[in-house]
């Protein structure tokens, strides 16, 4: 799931309801593929820019990050009324802009020794094998405990956003954090994104129909999104920091 008020409105539609969209997450596949694809394309185009304009990226790096803050919830309210063939362009164009915002945290990745190009690698197939584990475990949950799973997970995410809004506060005021405390909450992110992944495949079923495909394949993409952006940075935390 993607935030915490998903995690809220999941949570009171599926409470004692059965499954209303049972291919759901098969319909989503494609849409969650391509989205992904195209997040690899704009974090290329990202690179590119860095490499060849360095001047250009910063301020370019703020006008796609809230054009992209724009789109989802713009895009994400056209979808859930399953206007499809209006959300889905929106859709692309929201992933690009993700791909070129996450080109920063990329780049820093590559040029930290024992990251690299390699790590990059271990942060998407932690994705792939999460989604395995995730779909295996998620479907199989009974209500009781995909409940409490959800609503542990939710804690954690809103906890995790207190704590990355404060981080990022004192960074503006030049405090850093220190390299054992970022450990720990990389690891933390990682440790929600991947029971968020759990969530999904028990949560999406009984929230939305199987034409709902595009919201359910947005809630995926956010979650994976996230848990690769977290094994980055743990992987440049344990690797790269003082």
């Amino acid at each position: 799931m993607s935030n915490s008020s998903n995690f809220r409105q999941a949570m009171a539609e599926v409470r004692g309801k059965a499954l209303v969209g049972p291919e759901v997450i098969a319909n989503a596949l494609p849409y969650l593929g391509g989205g992904l694809v195209l997040t690899a394309v704009g974090t290329y185009g990202g690179l590119g820019i860095i490499n060849s304009r360095p001047d250009l990226f910063m301020p370019t790096f703020w006008v796609a990050l809230i054009a992209e803050f724009a789109l989802f919830f713009v895009a994400r309210g056209i979808a859930e009324k399953g206007n499809n063939n209006t959300a889905l362009p929106l859709l692309a164009l929201y992933s690009l802009l993700s791909g070129y915002t996450l080109s920063g945290l990329v780049f820093v990745a590559l040029g930290t020794a024992g990251v690299g190009i390699q790590g990059v690698g271990i942060a998407a197939l932690g994705c792939g094998a999460t989604f395995i584990v995730g779909r295996n475990i998620g479907s199989n949950l009974s209500d009781e405990d995909g409940l409490a799973l959800t609503q542990t997970i939710r804690l954690g995410i809103t906890a995790l956003l207190v704590v990355l809004v404060g981080q990022l506060l004192f960074s503006l005021f030049g405090v850093y954090t220190p390299s054992w405390l970022e450990i720990a909450i990389s690891g933390l992110g990682v440790l929600l994104f991947a029971g968020s992944a759990v969530v999904d495949f028990y949560i999406l079923p009984r929230a939305y129909r199987n034409d709902q495909y595009l919201p359910a394949a947005l809630s995926m993409y956010l979650t994976y999104i996230n848990l690769f952006v977290f094994i980055l940075r743990l992987l440049i935390a344990i690797n790269g920091r003082d």
